[in-house]
């Protein structure tokens, strides 16, 4: 593992010992570790591993002091991620989920909804879909909430669902702006209020619980709902002003870096068991190239990362907020850390023959990375349009989600 990076600004918690969470999870990770079979055999986490997690309380790790927030820093966050996913990809996937979905609730809902869900006397974790696949219609004090919704990460360990709707323009029509544009409304609610579906038989990931769920004329009160695709940051607006995308973006990062590392980690621990017999894996001149091209690549892919979020940090602590390169650039090195991961775990896969064929850590692993890098938000348009901006060709355009869209 890499040793934690300091802060030295004013603008970052100073409440919650970064160290100490670091210095937590280390401690967690054997329990993460030989619980990785038995949550995969159950599709989420299993008690032992969430009662593990549950006092770094991954759901406020972004969120402000002033709500009961840690207010972590960006790249201390990719950290806290890195190490969870390193002895967990499935805890690590959960946590990042919490982390990033609670952040975006703290970050654009109203003060009323705030004063709820961030009392001090519950620590809400917050799962849900960012897809407007349902629709809200409006009604006296609120909306009532239909659809259905899929790949609700950690859903099972999370209190309220974090849900993207279509407003419906009283006729069962997608309503539209002044614009022109549709309207995408983040809707809050309680876990117990939907209906949850199971369907979550995939390859990877498998112990996350993404599963499928639903919403019946599910009430959602005025305060609960927020623009998903225009929402404004309600408070630390330097940092908020990452957005939704941006805040995701931080997660889905930190997962890679520490699922990558960790394969590297025990392709070399087994490679180092096979030495003293020529023509065993250890002794191959060929399989130690490969390994280092891809720590290499790695290494790179995960420096660059940090150095794009440093340049980030340093915006928001200056009081500024993102500017579209900026986040141009998040996408890219979120796009390269799972690249660099998908070859990493491939070339892994491909030289370690039975070992990284049977049930283990190194299957396990290669299965989520390509789980993991099918994800939409590692969608390859998105790197074309960050192309594009860095090219000059589009240095006129703003991203508004997942898309860079002419300035109207």
């Amino acid at each position: 593992m890499n040793a934690p990076l300091k802060h030295a600004s004013g603008y970052w918690g100073t409440k919650t010992d970064f160290a100490s969470l670091m210095a937590h999870i280390e401690k967690v990770g054997p329990i993460l570790d030989r619980n990785s079979e038995a949550n995969e055999k159950l599709g989420r986490l299993n008690e032992e591993t969430f009662e593990a997690l549950k006092p770094v309380r991954m759901s406020h790790i972004f969120a402000g002091e002033d709500i009961g927030g840690a207010q972590l820093s960006p790249t201390q966050g990719l950290q806290l991620i890195e190490a969870i996913t390193y002895h967990s990809g499935a805890a690590g996937w959960v946590s990042m989920v919490h982390a990033c979905i609670g952040a975006m609730s703290a970050a654009f809902l109203p003060d009323t909804a705030i004063s709820r869900l961030y009392d001090g006397k519950t620590d809400n974790r917050f799962s849900g879909q960012g897809t407007p696949t349902g629709m809200l219609k409006k009604v006296d004090g609120g909306y009532r909430l239909n659809g259905k919704w899929a790949y609700a990460s950690g859903i099972y360990h999370a209190t309220y669902t974090h849900t993207a709707a279509l407003l419906d323009d009283g006729n069962g029509q997608p309503a539209k702006d002044e614009k022109g544009d549709v309207i995408v409304l983040c809707a809050h609610a309680p876990v117990d209020e939907h209906e949850l579906l199971g369907n979550w038989n995939v390859l990877g990931l498998q112990a996350t619980g993404s599963i499928d769920y639903a919403a019946n004329d599910v009430f959602i009160p005025d305060d609960m709902v927020f623009p998903i695709l225009t929402a404004e940051p309600q408070r630390m607006q330097e940092f908020f002003s990452l957005g939704v995308v941006g805040l995701a973006a931080i997660g889905h990062s930190g997962w890679a870096i520490g699922a990558s590392r960790r394969m590297l980690d025990e392709a070399a621990k087994y490679a180092k068991t096979k030495t003293g017999r020529a023509g065993l894996l250890g002794e191959s001149d060929k399989f130690w190239y490969d390994f280092g091209r891809a720590e290499a690549r790695v290494r790179a892919a995960r420096a660059f990362l940090f150095e794009v979020w440093r340049d980030v940090e340093s915006s928001i602590e200056a009081g500024n907020r993102m500017t579209t390169r900026q986040i141009s650039l998040v996408h890219l090195a979120k796009s390269e850390v799972h690249e660099a991961g998908v070859d990493a775990c491939h070339f892994v896969y491909r030289s370690l023959g039975g070992a990284s064929l049977r049930y283990g850590v190194m299957q396990r692993i290669y299965r989520e990375m390509l789980t993991a890098a099918n994800h939409f938000t590692i969608n390859p348009n998105i790197v074309g349009a960050a192309g594009r901006d860095l090219a000059g060709l589009w240095s006129d355009r703003t991203w508004q989600f997942y898309d860079l869209i002419e300035k109207k």
